[in-house]
């Protein structure tokens, strides 16, 4: 277990819901990814995103589906692709990455709390 955080530091992260709007290949990357665009709603906008998520998804099951990011670190240069939100998810029991989503839908934007 990581070491305990106050409420004032969890606050800190700034995690939202978007939509995948357009996913596309990743081929430079150095592990397979897919570059994603995700709507955040008026206040955010539309965001890029890097994710390591080809085992257990293809570009048509993404399109549409509501995702979590964390949408306050800083922009990541990830070959020439320029990542601005990390999508979150877990390790299933081989590694690969299964996306954290929200159980109904909700507007984009919203703040996890």
């Amino acid at each position: 277990m990581a070491n305990e955080i106050t409420y004032d530091d969890f606050e800190k992260v700034d995690i939202r819901t978007g939509t995948i709007i357009e996913v596309l290949p990743f081929p430079e990357a150095r592990k397979p990814a897919w570059k994603l665009k995700i709507d955040f709603g008026p206040e955010i906008g539309v965001k890029k995103s890097s994710a390591q998520i080809t085992v257990h998804y293809q570009p048509d099951e993404l399109l549409g589906r509501q995702v979590l990011a964390v949408v306050n670190f800083p922009p990541r240069q990830i070959g020439p692709f320029r990542s601005e939100v990390l999508t979150l998810g877990f390790e299933d029991e081989t590694g690969a990455i299964v996306l954290a989503s929200v159980e109904r839908p909700v507007p984009n934007g919203r703040k996890l709390m």
